[in-house]
């Protein structure tokens, strides 16, 4: 590997690290989006709700003042008695079987199985790039480009996921939620997905063969080599 790629390469692994620090936060947070329930009465409790790829936590906040957005829930970051528990998938009991009805369990089993490939992309990218370090093994270069890129594009389709079961929430008459946003969890999947695809981008653009510098120089200018 030239001098050039390598500088370039280590800049590229940078953003890289961002990439997989945002995945890997939006992967083991529960704060993709938050849910709220409608409010009839002031001085009263309400319960809201985040959730994220493998559990939902409720939160009992206690109203004293009507939210000027609308009637809902919350802020989250209110204080009050939290309870998280995990997706029936994980879980087991007649409790699971109410998470089983407002979390949709098919969208979040496939969410966060298509992270969990996202996951493996990236670490064979990472591994790539590695080892592209080595003599002679700059090519390794390609397929760390191709693994990031698909890394991006898993976690961009988990988000597409994400969103189509909170709306599937928001929308049944078996769930009380009526409002909804996506929070900081959230966010990071959307991050890293740039990031990630920028890099795997830049990885594939760096190990492009190289371009003669002159429009004359070409591989019929190069010396026959002589037999001994």
């Amino acid at each position: 590997m030239f001098e050039e790629q390598v500088t370039k390469v280590k800049i590229t692994s940078v953003v890289i690290v961002f990439g997989m620090s945002a995945m890997l936060a939006a992967v083991v947070t529960d704060h993709w989006a938050v849910l709220s329930p409608r409010v009839e009465k002031l001085n009263a409790t309400c319960e809201a709700a985040h959730f994220g790829l493998w559990r939902l936590c409720k939160k009992t906040i206690f109203i004293v003042k009507e939210d000027p957005q609308g009637k809902g829930c919350g802020p989250i970051s209110l204080p009050g008695a939290k309870n998280c528990s995990y997706f029936k998938h994980f879980t087991s009991g007649e409790e699971a079987e109410v998470f089983e009805v407002k979390t949709q369990k098919e969208y979040n089993i496939s969410a966060a199985a298509i992270a969990i490939f996202s996951l493996f992309f990236m670490i064979l990218g990472t591994l790539c790039v590695i080892f592209s370090f080595g003599k002679g093994r700059d090519y390794l270069l390609r397929p760390a480009g191709m693994f990031f890129a698909f890394a991006g594009l898993c976690i961009i389709i988990s988000v597409e996921v994400m969103r189509q079961s909170v709306k599937r929430m928001i929308d049944s008459d078996e769930t009380i939620w009526i409002e909804y946003y996506y929070s900081w969890s959230f966010t990071c999947a959307c991050a890293s997905f740039t990031l990630l695809i920028l890099s795997g981008a830049a990885l594939l653009l760096i190990s492009m063969p190289h371009m003669p510098r002159n429009p004359w120089e070409t591989c019929m200018d190069a010396e026959p080599d002589t037999l001994d």
